[in-house]
């Protein structure tokens, strides 16, 4: 039986592989979805924070330590989604992925914040007003049980829950990074071919999001793009691998 992407990348992992699937994922994941948000740190320094553990003072000095914190964030949030993939889709479970994302960042030394659970205070996603802090867990546990009693899951059902998801925007920030985790470990679970957006693809996948209710096709194309891309990656590292893992 051919052995699932999931299994593979969990592999690499324990085995700590340089150069490896896993590892190139780890880099390209935390950077691409960092950048999307303003992370100012290039791909450079991402893969040396990654592969030393280490920061030097060569750094750029426009990049902060938000920018540094959250990259390395994102590696530790990576590992706990790979560990927890087969599992079910659950709030704790979502909010522990945010939790992961923000600590020890500047916002997590705000009180009204709160790291980990969902936000206190309204916000917006550009000039679209989002749900209010009041409605979020009921609106959250709505996604969940509209999406879990599928019994088939496609790409196309993932990035529908993304949308509402981001829709919901139920943390006060780092939304975006948490539904991109969401949306890997949903196509992991389901044997689907993950992906990745690339932030130089940011403004197609901000008009997909904006324009999903009129047209869903640009937003899943976007998505499908970039799997394609990372498919690509997928089978240098594993020749035998095609389509679904």
């Amino acid at each position: 039986m051919k052995q699932r992407l999931l299994e593979r990348l969990l592999k690499e992992k324990e085995m700590r592989l340089k150069g490896s699937l896993y590892h190139q994922t780890q880099m390209k994941f935390a950077y691409n979805s960092n950048k999307i948000e303003g992370n100012r740190l290039s791909e450079d320094q991402v893969r040396y924070i990654y592969e030393t553990n280490a920061v030097t003072l060569e750094m750029d000095n426009m990049a902060g330590e938000d920018d540094i914190v959250e990259t390395v964030n994102h590696f530790s949030c990576f590992d706990y989604m790979l560990i927890h993939a087969d599992k079910e889709l659950t709030e704790d479970l979502i909010k522990g992925f945010h939790l992961l994302l923000k600590r020890n960042t500047s916002d997590a030394n705000k009180e009204w914040f709160q790291v980990g659970d969902y936000k206190s205070k309204p916000n917006m996603v550009g000039d679209s007003k989002t749900t209010a802090p009041s409605k979020v867990s009921g609106e959250i546990q709505k996604l969940l049980s509209d999406y879990t009693r599928q019994k088939e899951i496609a790409v196309e059902d993932i990035v529908d829950f993304h949308y509402r998801f981001e829709s919901i925007h139920p943390f006060q920030d780092g939304n975006g990074r948490v539904g991109r985790v969401i949306m890997f470990k949903e196509c992991l679970k389901h044997d689907i071919l993950p992906f990745i957006i690339d932030h130089e693809h940011k403004l197609f996948y901000y008009r997909g999001l904006k324009e999903y209710d009129m047209e869903k096709g640009y937003l899943v194309d976007t998505c499908l793009s970039a799997q394609d891309e990372y498919e690509k990656m997928v089978c240098y590292f594993y020749p035998d691998f095609s389509g679904s893992s």
